[in-house]
């Protein structure tokens, strides 16, 4: 029985203890910068080490994420803390910024890379640019359906890895811009305010119009167990000990079960998946079913078990009758009736029918007390019961050996064992194999072997083996080997000496990119604008026309490609990407990742990376030339300094969002209302429904508006506006993109 890897959520080093004790495979967790969870507590580097350590000494991995996009005033602070995660030995780092992606594979060739869902990959011909990208396995957007899966995943060599339980966003992954656009927290470098759970309200009534039911795959574990996926992956780095060890508990129990004994643990998984709470749970993206339901209007969108609503407030907390029983000790959230994020508390002290108590039971009247503002008739949510106490535990972790990168060649006649910081000190034995009968020496079992390291200073940090062909290796001679190698590493070797790779590397970036010149400012400045096949015409006859590459006109001179693209359409798409060439068309607009594969072939084009595919710094430019692009539209989300601060730095030509009305939201899921909406502020929007594209998208009611920049070129979007709009809004371009 094939088993994937079974990946956990850690947002704080006790609930990486909490997954190890309930059988994970494998966690990932970030630092308090740069990963999509910064509102999460997160883990120091001292913490990050230990638990690295303590993971591989049991033979378990650790994933950091690093999976938020960056300003270009960010790169030299995200540089350090790159080079401090390579330190450390993860067994991999979650990605989203093609930047990141370049710095990695420039400067630390050695780290293992998987790109994060804010990737957006959704059919493999992006999967073939992932791996002409460097990593090794993609995390896919979370919209892919079940059919789909199989047929992606019968055309790529690439590691799949999925998520199976926990929050779903609304969104398609990393092009979700509602957060950002309402006060510029970006979901997309870890801030998300999580608009799609709030209240909005319509002509035809009001509700959670984007508020998504919760994602609970149990029942397609076998399934994902026949297609070979590598990792099955829960959600929650927000979430405490408690569901950590529930969820990891069933679908450990899952995993491990056998076809014919499948149906049997189902109910088994649900009651210890019930005892956390949630919201209601369904099968995500998975099945067309789940997704027409997926969204429910009528339901706030709160994790945990409802227990009541707030009958009273004072100063000093608040009193409702609970439906179920209460601990002291328990965590509870006060959700405000407009869906917004209340506050969390844990019932530390609370009175039951006037009577200080330490539980209670349905029925019966709380007061818990409390010294943060509650909202009046807010819903109280059970969050969880009493955590586990990891704190001795935590004081026990071990200190982080250093590791070592080593590289081994074996032949008849030799072996070698050199340390990749310090090449110049080598470990030599003379052999005398004989040729193998049947099982010849491999580079697997060389490099397994000298993971062993008896050593509390030192263990094997990348290990990379060439052996020869066809050798007779005894096991108990690879082992005295790998004893008198390390015997003399520890001899030869000390930490400071492969520290300083740390200090040269950075040194090296940091004159790397001051040397890096951008394009010299020009006066020459294009115009494109995209638009509707029977919209409006530009007010410049200059100005290219740019139209979707299925409604090709006479006047079109750049081809746009769909921001989604299902595996099952990539065949219409290349007969479209075809016939406009034919037609004559050489520009082409590229706004996710897999059109640079559709367009490969094709000689003496032009490709603009556009909207919603993110450009946000000059290190993902350089990307961007790499893979063959000869202009970026810079990112959306950004703020006018990072803007000039990213052009003053890039190799190509930018173009400037100016006009138009962007894609706050698109996502596959059936949404129960079309039109005009506002929220509980009166900021308005407009959601639309694209039966060609099956997307729902949803719109700011203001339009876009900014000035010109020096050295961008300029790019309308007349596809959902139109010139002189009477109300305007700038995004991000004049407030500081947090």
């Amino acid at each position: 029985m094939n088993k994937p890897e079974l990946l956990a959520p850690a947002g704080t080093p006790a609930a990486a203890l909490a997954a190890l004790d309930a059988g994970a495979d494998a966690i990932y967790a970030g630092l308090s910068r740069f990963n999509a969870r910064e509102r999460g507590e997160n883990f120091t580097p001292d913490a990050m080490g230990k638990v690295i350590e303590h993971f591989h000494r049991h033979g378990k991995k650790v994933y950091v994420t690093f999976n938020t996009l960056l300003k270009e005033q960010e790169l030299s602070d995200a540089f350090e803390q790159l080079a401090l995660l390579n330190s450390l030995h993860p067994d991999a780092l979650l990605v989203q910024d093609m930047g990141v992606i370049r710095m990695a594979k420039e400067y630390f060739p050695n780290l293992t890379l998987h790109s994060s869902t804010q990737m957006e990959f959704h059919n493999s011909a992006g999967l073939a640019v992932a791996e002409k990208l460097g990593v090794s396995r993609v995390v896919l957007e979370r919209q892919v359906t079940l059919d789909e899966l199989k047929l992606i995943k019968s055309k790529t060599n690439l590691e799949l890895e999925l998520f199976i339980h926990g929050a779903l966003c609304c969104s398609l992954s990393g092009i979700c811009f509602f957060s950002s656009y309402l006060g510029g927290y970006s979901g997309n470098r870890g801030k998300c305010k999580q608009p799609c759970r709030r209240r909005y309200f319509s002509k035809s009534g009001n509700g959670f119009f984007f508020s998504t039911q919760d994602l609970c795959a149990i029942e397609l574990i076998p399934e994902f167990r026949r297609l070979g996926i590598a990792s099955l992956k829960i959600e929650g780095r927000l979430r405490q000990t408690d569901y950590v060890t529930a969820a990891v508990s069933a679908y450990r129990m899952l995993i491990d079960t056998p076809d014919e004994e499948f149906s049997a643990a189902i109910p088994k998984a649900r009651k210890i998946l019930s005892e956390v709470g949630g919201r209601r749970w369904s099968h995500g993206f998975y099945t067309p079913e789940s997704a027409k339901t997926l969204v429910r209007a009528d339901a706030m969108g709160s994790t945990g078990k409802l227990c009541g609503s707030v009958q009273a407030v004072s100063k000093n907390g608040f009193e409702f009758t609970t439906s179920t029983r209460l601990f002291v000790g328990d965590r509870i959230r006060i959700q405000p009736a407009n869906g917004e994020e209340g506050p969390a508390i844990v019932a530390t002290k609370f009175f039951v029918e006037n009577k200080p108590a330490v539980k209670a039971t349905p029925g019966q009247k709380v007061f818990v007390c409390c010294d943060k503002a509650v909202p009046q008739r807010g819903q109280v949510f059970r969050l969880g019961g009493r955590l586990n106490d990891y704190s001795n535990a935590l004081a026990a972790l071990p200190e982080p050996r250093t590791p070592l990168d080593l590289n081994i060649k074996l032949s008849a006649n030799s072996v070698s064992v050199v340390p990749s910081a310090v090449p110049e000190i080598i470990w030599e034995k003379q052999l005398n194999l004989s040729p193998a009968k049947s099982r010849a020496a491999s580079a697997e079992q060389i490099m397994e072997e000298f993971k062993a390291s008896d050593s509390p200073i030192w263990c094997a940090g990348t290990v990379q083996a060439e052996v020869e062909p066809g050798l007779f290796l005894p096991a108990s001679e690879l082992k005295q080997i790998r004893r008198e190698a390390w015997e003399f590493l520890k001899e030869k070797l000390s930490p400071d000496m492969v520290a300083g790779n740390f200090e040269s590397a950075i040194e090296k970036f940091r004159t790397d990119y001051r040397n890096l010149k951008g394009l010299p400012l020009s006066d020459d400045r294009e115009e494109t604008a995209a638009l509707r096949a029977k919209g409006e015409e530009p007010a410049s006859r200059k100005c290219h026309r740019g139209a979707s590459v299925f409604e090709i006109a006479s006047a079109t001179s750049e081809a746009i490609l769909p921001e989604f693209l299902p595996e099952t359409k990539i065949p219409a798409l290349c007969n479209a990407i075809r016939k406009a060439y034919e037609n004559g068309i050489r520009r082409f607009r590229v706004p996710s990742f897999y059109g640079l594969e559709l367009l490969k072939d094709y000689k003496n084009i032009e490709i603009t990376l556009s909207a919603p595919l993110p450009v946000a710094n000059s290190q993902a430019v350089l990307m961007a030339k790499s893979l063959g692009a000869t202009r970026a539209l810079a990112h959306i989300e950004l703020d006018r300094d990072s803007l000039t601060a990213m052009r003053s730095k890039s190799v190509l030509e930018l173009e400037l969002y100016r006009l138009g009305r962007p894609v706050l939201l698109p996502t596959r899921a059936e949404i129960p209302v079309e039109g005009e909406i506002r929220d509980a502020r009166n900021i308005g929007f407009l959601v639309r429904h694209d039966s060609k594209s099956g997307l729902t998208r949803l719109y700011p009611q203001k339009i876009h508006s900014v000035p010109r920049l020096p050295g961008f070129h300029d790019f309308f979007d007349l596809t959902m506006a139109n010139w002189n709009p009477e109300e305007t809004d700038s995004f991000n371009f004049d407030r500081e993109l947090s």
